[in-house]
C-alpha cells in the first residue's frame, strides 16, 4: 500500500501537511481562543469537560488543540504524515506529555484501525472525508467510532454541479504539474476573494475581510486558499445527501450550515436521535 509520501510524489494527493506545517508559524492565542469559541459555539457546549475528542484528520492540529484546552481527552490521527507531525508539534508546545492527549499515525479507511479506537463522545472530521479518496466509506466507517446519544461534526465540500467539475480539473492539474501551481492559485484567489476584496477597496478599508478572516475558525486565509486549490483526492456530497445518510444510519441532525457556493456545509449529527425533517440549501 502506497504512503502518503508516495501518493504526493506520484501527483495522487496533496501536500495538506505541508501547507498546515507554514500554518503553524501564523498560530497565536487569539486563533486558538478563536478555534474553540467556534467549537463550543457551533455543538452547543460551553465546554468539553469528562468527554472524549476523537479528531478524524487532524491536519494542523488546531481543532485537536482547541478540544483539549477545552477539557477533552484527545486522541488525534492522519494519514498524512506531515499532519501527525504538526500535530505533535501542538501537543509539544502545550502539552508536552500530557497522557490525555494522543497523536498518531492512522486512515480514516482502515477499517480494522478504525475499529480499533472504540467509541466516542465527540467525533470531529472538518473537511477531511472528501479528500480521502472514497468519501463514502469513509463517511460510513466514522459512524462506528461514535457512541450512543454521541455527537459526529463533519464538514464536506458542497456539490455546485458543473463548478464541482470544473475544480476537479483544476485540483488534479496543481497536483500533477507543478509548473501551474502559481496561475492556479492566483486564479483561486480570484475566484474566492475578488469580489470581496474589491467591496472592501470601494470602501476604502482594503483587505479587511482578508485580515478578519482568522475570526471565523481560527485559520488561514492564504493557507485556505492553498489548501482548496491543491486538495486532492477531492469529492462533494449535496446537504440532502449527506443528511439521507446519516438518517439511514440512525443518525438525527442537530446542527447544520450550509453553502451556496464554493466551500463546507458543515453538520452535527447526533447518534440515536432520529430526526424526520426534511434538509434544503
Amino acid at each position: 500500500m502506497a504512503t502518503s509520501r508516495q501518493e504526493i510524489a506520484s501527483g495522487e494527493r496533496f501536500e495538506f501537511g505541508a501547507n498546515w506545517a507554514r500554518f503553524l508559524s501564523d498560530l497565536d492565542e487569539e486563533r486558538m481562543q478563536r478555534a474553540s469559541q467556534t467549537l463550543c459555539e457551533f455543538l452547543g457546549v460551553d465546554n468539553l469537560d469528562g468527554k472524549r475528542f476523537l479528531d478524524v484528520g487532524s491536519g494542523s492540529g488546531l481543532f485537536s488543540l482547541a478540544a483539549r484546552r477545552l477539557g477533552a481527552e484527545v486522541h488525534s490521527f492522519d494519514y498524512d504524515e506531515e499532519s501527525v507531525a504538526c500535530t505533535m508539534e501542538l501537543r509539544r508546545r502545550y502539552y508536552t506529555d500530557d497522557e490525555m492527549w494522543t497523536v498518531e499515525q492512522g486512515s480514516v479507511l482502515d477499517r480494522s484501525y478504525v475499529e480499533s479506537l472504540g467509541r466516542w463522545d465527540v467525533v470531529y472530521s472538518w473537511g477531511v472525508l472528501h479528500h480521502t479518496g472514497d468519501m463514502w466509506q469513509a463517511l460510513d466507517n466514522v459512524t462506528a467510532l461514535v457512541k450512543h446519544d454521541g455527537c459526529l461534526y463533519i464538514a464536506i465540500y458542497n456539490d455546485q454541479g458543473y463548478k464541482s467539475r470544473q475544480w476537479t480539473w483544476i485540483k488534479r492539474a496543481y497536483n500533477q504539474h507543478r509548473w501551474a501551481r502559481p496561475l492556479l492559485l492566483v486564479y483561486g484567489l480570484v475566484r474566492g476573494w475578488g469580489f470581496t476584496l474589491l467591496i472592501d477597496t470601494i470602501k476604502l478599508r482594503p483587505l479587511k475581510s482578508w485580515r478578519a478572516y482568522h475570526l471565523e475558525r481560527g485559520m488561514s486565509a492564504w493557507r485556505d486558499n492553498v489548501d482548496w486549490v491543491g486538495g486532492w483526492p477531492y469529492e462533494v456530497a449535496t446537504p440532502e445527501a449527506i443528511f439521507n445518510f446519516y438518517r439511514n444510519r440512525g443518525f438525527g441532525l442537530t446542527n447544520l450550515i450550509t453553502r451556496q457556493g464554493w466551500g463546507c456545509n458543515e453538520f452535527v449529527f447526533e447518534r440515536g436521535i432520529l430526526r424526520s425533517e426534511a434538509v434544503t440549501s
